[in-house]
Protein backbone atom coordinates (compact mmCIF):
# COMPACT_ATOMS: atom_id res chain seq x y z
CA UNK A 1 0.00 0.00 0.00
CA UNK A 2 2.82 2.43 0.82
CA UNK A 3 4.54 1.85 -2.49
CA UNK A 4 5.35 4.51 -5.07
CA UNK A 5 1.93 4.13 -6.70
CA UNK A 6 0.21 5.44 -3.55
CA UNK A 7 1.84 8.86 -3.53
CA UNK A 8 1.60 9.14 -7.33
CA UNK A 9 -2.10 8.36 -7.58
CA UNK A 10 -3.58 10.94 -10.02
CA UNK A 11 -6.31 11.83 -7.52
CA UNK A 12 -3.75 12.51 -4.77
CA UNK A 13 -1.59 14.63 -7.08
CA UNK A 14 -4.59 16.65 -8.30
CA UNK A 15 -5.79 17.40 -4.76
CA UNK A 16 -2.30 18.47 -3.64
CA UNK A 17 -1.68 20.71 -6.63
CA UNK A 18 -5.10 22.35 -6.48
CA UNK A 19 -5.21 22.94 -2.72
CA UNK A 20 -1.53 23.49 -1.88
CA UNK A 21 0.10 24.56 -5.12
CA UNK A 22 2.62 22.92 -7.47
CA UNK A 23 5.41 22.89 -4.88
CA UNK A 24 3.56 20.89 -2.23
CA UNK A 25 5.67 18.89 0.24
CA UNK A 26 5.05 15.31 1.42
CA UNK A 27 6.10 15.46 5.07
CA UNK A 28 4.85 12.18 6.53
CA UNK A 29 3.94 8.67 5.40
CA UNK A 30 2.73 6.55 8.29
CA UNK A 31 0.46 3.69 9.27
CA UNK A 32 -2.46 4.01 11.66
CA UNK A 33 -3.49 0.54 12.88
CA UNK A 34 -5.88 0.59 15.87
CA UNK A 35 -6.09 -2.72 17.71
CA UNK A 36 -8.77 -4.34 19.86
CA UNK A 37 -9.36 -2.34 23.03
CA UNK A 38 -8.69 1.11 21.57
CA UNK A 39 -11.04 3.66 23.11
CA UNK A 40 -12.88 6.68 21.73
CA UNK A 41 -10.46 9.53 21.19
CA UNK A 42 -11.46 13.06 22.17
CA UNK A 43 -12.50 15.19 19.23
CA UNK A 44 -9.41 17.07 18.09
CA UNK A 45 -7.42 18.53 15.22
CA UNK A 46 -3.81 17.67 14.45
CA UNK A 47 -2.29 21.16 14.78
CA UNK A 48 -3.31 24.62 15.98
CA UNK A 49 -4.90 26.56 13.16
CA UNK A 50 -2.69 29.17 11.47
CA UNK A 51 -4.08 32.64 10.84
CA UNK A 52 -4.02 31.88 7.10
CA UNK A 53 -6.79 29.34 7.74
CA UNK A 54 -8.97 30.67 10.58
CA UNK A 55 -8.89 34.24 9.18
CA UNK A 56 -8.03 33.82 5.51
CA UNK A 57 -9.75 30.44 4.92
CA UNK A 58 -6.65 29.14 3.14
CA UNK A 59 -5.81 25.44 3.40
CA UNK A 60 -2.10 24.86 4.08
CA UNK A 61 -2.07 21.10 4.77
CA UNK A 62 -3.84 17.93 3.68
CA UNK A 63 -4.11 14.48 5.23
CA UNK A 64 -4.94 11.46 3.07
CA UNK A 65 -6.17 8.15 4.49
CA UNK A 66 -5.79 5.04 2.32
CA UNK A 67 -7.61 2.16 3.98
CA UNK A 68 -6.26 -1.39 3.84
CA UNK A 69 -9.40 -3.03 5.19
CA UNK A 70 -13.17 -3.01 4.73
CA UNK A 71 -14.35 -1.11 7.81
CA UNK A 72 -17.38 -2.18 9.87
CA UNK A 73 -18.89 -0.47 12.96
CA UNK A 74 -16.89 -2.64 15.40
CA UNK A 75 -13.52 -1.88 13.77
CA UNK A 76 -13.07 1.60 15.20
CA UNK A 77 -14.33 3.79 12.33
CA UNK A 78 -12.59 7.12 11.83
CA UNK A 79 -15.04 10.01 12.29
CA UNK A 80 -14.72 13.54 10.95
CA UNK A 81 -16.75 16.73 11.37
CA UNK A 82 -16.89 18.23 7.85
CA UNK A 83 -16.29 21.98 7.58
CA UNK A 84 -14.53 22.35 10.92
CA UNK A 85 -11.18 23.05 9.29
CA UNK A 86 -12.17 26.72 9.44
CA UNK A 87 -13.03 26.78 13.16
CA UNK A 88 -10.83 29.30 14.98
CA UNK A 89 -9.90 27.03 17.89
CA UNK A 90 -7.60 29.46 19.68
CA UNK A 91 -9.61 29.08 22.89
CA UNK A 92 -9.42 25.25 22.79
CA UNK A 93 -6.99 23.31 24.98
CA UNK A 94 -3.61 23.41 23.22
CA UNK A 95 -5.63 25.02 20.39
CA UNK A 96 -6.47 21.47 19.27
CA UNK A 97 -8.98 20.01 21.77
CA UNK A 98 -12.45 21.62 21.87
CA UNK A 99 -14.32 21.55 25.15
CA UNK A 100 -16.66 18.60 25.70
CA UNK A 101 -19.59 20.99 25.65
CA UNK A 102 -18.94 21.43 21.92
CA UNK A 103 -18.72 17.74 21.05
CA UNK A 104 -22.38 17.46 20.06
CA UNK A 105 -21.63 19.65 17.05
CA UNK A 106 -18.89 17.28 15.92
CA UNK A 107 -20.88 14.09 16.36
CA UNK A 108 -21.39 13.64 12.66
CA UNK A 109 -22.31 10.50 10.73
CA UNK A 110 -19.53 7.95 10.41
CA UNK A 111 -18.36 6.95 6.96
CA UNK A 112 -17.13 3.38 6.56
CA UNK A 113 -14.40 3.19 3.90
CA UNK A 114 -13.79 0.09 1.83
CA UNK A 115 -10.43 -1.34 0.94
CA UNK A 116 -8.77 0.81 -1.72
CA UNK A 117 -10.67 3.99 -0.81
CA UNK A 118 -8.77 7.27 -0.47
CA UNK A 119 -10.11 10.09 1.69
CA UNK A 120 -8.74 13.62 1.90
CA UNK A 121 -9.22 16.28 4.55
CA UNK A 122 -7.43 19.26 5.99
CA UNK A 123 -5.29 18.26 8.98
CA UNK A 124 -7.31 20.92 10.84
CA UNK A 125 -10.65 19.15 10.32
CA UNK A 126 -11.92 18.04 13.74
CA UNK A 127 -11.89 14.24 13.92
CA UNK A 128 -11.40 11.22 16.16
CA UNK A 129 -10.75 7.51 16.16
CA UNK A 130 -13.51 5.48 17.81
CA UNK A 131 -13.77 2.47 20.09
CA UNK A 132 -12.32 -0.69 18.55
CA UNK A 133 -14.14 -3.86 19.64
CA UNK A 134 -12.93 -6.28 16.97
CA UNK A 135 -9.84 -8.55 17.15
CA UNK A 136 -9.17 -7.44 13.56
CA UNK A 137 -6.82 -4.46 13.19
CA UNK A 138 -7.78 -1.52 10.96
CA UNK A 139 -4.64 -0.60 8.99
CA UNK A 140 -4.73 2.78 7.27
CA UNK A 141 -1.90 4.47 5.43
CA UNK A 142 -1.69 8.17 6.31
CA UNK A 143 -0.09 10.64 3.92
CA UNK A 144 0.47 14.20 5.22
CA UNK A 145 1.17 16.98 2.75
CA UNK A 146 2.05 20.66 3.32
CA UNK A 147 1.93 23.83 1.30
CA UNK A 148 5.38 25.49 1.18
CA UNK A 149 6.05 27.26 4.46
CA UNK A 150 3.42 25.44 6.53
CA UNK A 151 6.22 24.16 8.76
CA UNK A 152 4.99 20.68 9.70
CA UNK A 153 8.02 18.94 8.20
CA UNK A 154 9.98 20.15 11.22
CA UNK A 155 7.75 18.01 13.45
CA UNK A 156 8.42 14.81 11.52
CA UNK A 157 11.51 12.81 10.62
CA UNK A 158 10.42 10.86 7.59
CA UNK A 159 12.96 8.49 6.09
CA UNK A 160 12.92 6.15 3.10
CA UNK A 161 15.34 3.51 1.95
CA UNK A 162 17.55 4.13 -1.04
CA UNK A 163 15.77 1.35 -2.95
CA UNK A 164 12.37 2.94 -2.32
CA UNK A 165 13.64 6.38 -3.29
CA UNK A 166 15.22 5.06 -6.47
CA UNK A 167 11.91 3.44 -7.49
CA UNK A 168 10.05 6.75 -7.33
CA UNK A 169 9.42 8.84 -10.44
CA UNK A 170 11.37 12.10 -10.50
CA UNK A 171 8.12 14.03 -10.06
CA UNK A 172 7.55 12.30 -6.72
CA UNK A 173 11.12 12.72 -5.46
CA UNK A 174 11.00 16.49 -5.67
CA UNK A 175 8.01 16.61 -3.30
CA UNK A 176 9.40 14.34 -0.55
CA UNK A 177 10.86 15.98 2.57
CA UNK A 178 12.82 13.05 3.98
CA UNK A 179 16.12 11.39 4.77
CA UNK A 180 17.34 8.70 2.36
CA UNK A 181 18.96 5.87 4.33
CA UNK A 182 20.32 2.38 3.74
CA UNK A 183 18.19 0.93 6.53
CA UNK A 184 15.18 2.27 8.42
CA UNK A 185 15.76 2.97 12.11
CA UNK A 186 13.38 3.96 14.94
CA UNK A 187 12.67 7.67 15.22
CA UNK A 188 11.62 9.95 18.07
CA UNK A 189 8.37 11.59 17.02
CA UNK A 190 8.61 15.36 17.46
CA UNK A 191 4.85 15.84 17.19
CA UNK A 192 3.01 14.53 20.25
CA UNK A 193 -0.76 15.10 20.40
CA UNK A 194 -1.34 15.27 24.14
CA UNK A 195 -4.57 13.72 25.38
CA UNK A 196 -5.02 10.88 22.88
CA UNK A 197 -3.09 8.06 24.54
CA UNK A 198 -5.68 7.17 27.17
CA UNK A 199 -8.70 7.93 25.05
CA UNK A 200 -11.83 9.79 26.02
CA UNK A 201 -15.01 8.99 27.88
CA UNK A 202 -17.59 7.72 25.38
CA UNK A 203 -19.60 10.60 23.97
Amino acid sequence: MAGPASIMHPWVIAMCENALGPDYQIVEIGLDAPFEGARNQPWHRDFPSPEDTYAGRRITSLAFNLTGFDVTPDIGPFEIAPGTQYDDGRDWKHEMFPDKALWGRFQERAKFPQRGDISCRSALTVHRGTEHLSPIARPVMVLDVDAPGAGHAELHDMMVTQDYFDALPEKAKKHLVCRVVDELVPISQKHDIEGLVMGADPA
